[in-house]
């Protein structure tokens, strides 16, 4: 239960936090594991190059599972950045092979997911074509064990709304696709909340938790502005209701890019967002 004045409120989700929010520190990703746990995370959503890096130090990704499992704490998605659906074939050949490789890595730490935003040239194409390329990674995901989540993002040449993104798991079929929602895209692309409401909780992935404020406006707002959940003007509470409404119960994952926190040091910063996250997502008992 989540205290809201005189009302007790409910929040029906998983949490997580996104290691984007913890960037300012430079922290390593055991370091970062650990502040999540501690800070009473459910989840950590990793960066794979956090990863590339820890195996760079010649420290062991088996080891790290132990103390992962040891902390309690699981690993619901991790934030890539391969081309598969660039418009060159060449290049969506390389990504794919890039995308074994990576979700062959974090397979081995137990993750169970890895983002598929629009990443690269992929101005031009069309729904059936992200449906198709899309299909090849899922099939990958099958392989490893790791399921690709199909995201949005707002300023990207296409797949930039909810509904371009409705459109392609359409083209998908009856194959059980994830799609990964984000406020903060919603906003920039111009999303609309009320097409979310078609959207079966079974195909969410996973939310990303962050909020934005009027200014700078939307032409020009960057993923630094972005604002704790409930210190800004997102419709948080609405998009909880309707992802509750919808049957979802993953994870709402904090990913915030700040530049610095002032005086607030790691772990302050992640119990302070996981509070945040908690009241701006929590619904109505009724």
């Amino acid at each position: 239960m989540v205290a809201n004045g005189n009302a007790e409120r409910l929040f029906p989700f998983k949490t997580s936090l996104n290691a984007s929010t913890l960037m300012p520190f430079r922290l390593g990703l055991d370091q970062q594991m650990r502040i999540a746990a501690e800070a009473g995370y459910d989840g950590y959503e990793i960066w794979v190059r956090d990863v590339d890096a820890f195996v760079a130090d010649g420290k062991s990704l088996r080891t790290l599972r132990e103390e992962i499992g040891a902390l309690g704490i699981a690993i619901p998605n991790a934030i890539a950045f391969f081309r598969w659906a660039d418009r060159d074939e060449r290049v969506r050949e390389e990504a794919l092979a890039q995308a074994r490789r990576e979700m062959a890595l974090l397979a081995e730490l137990g993750c169970e997911a890895v983002a598929a935003p629009p990443f690269g040239d992929v101005e031009g194409v069309q729904p059936h074509e992200f449906a198709q390329r899309f299909a090849e990674l899922v099939k990958i995901g099958a392989e490893t064990g790791v399921e690709p989540f199909l995201e949005f993002w707002g300023r990207a040449a296409s797949l930039s709304t909810l509904e371009d993104t409705l459109k392609v798991l359409h083209a998908l079929g009856n194959s059980g696709a994830k799609l990964l929602l984000d406020p903060f895209h919603m906003y920039t692309g111009g999303s609309k909340l009320e097409s979310l409401h078609i959207v079966k909780g079974r195909n969410v992935g996973i939310v990303h938790a962050n909020d934005y404020g009027e200014l700078p406006p939307r032409e020009t707002i960057a993923d630094r502005d972005r604002l704790f959940p409930g210190d800004g003007i997102a419709p948080l509470n609405q998009l909880a209701d309707t992802l509750h409404r919808n049957g979802y119960k993953g994870y709402l994952s904090l990913e915030l890019f700040m530049d610095n926190y002032g005086d607030l040091g790691p772990a302050e910063v992640a119990r302070h967002g996981l509070n945040k996250l908690k009241a701006a997502f929590s619904i109505s008992p009724s």
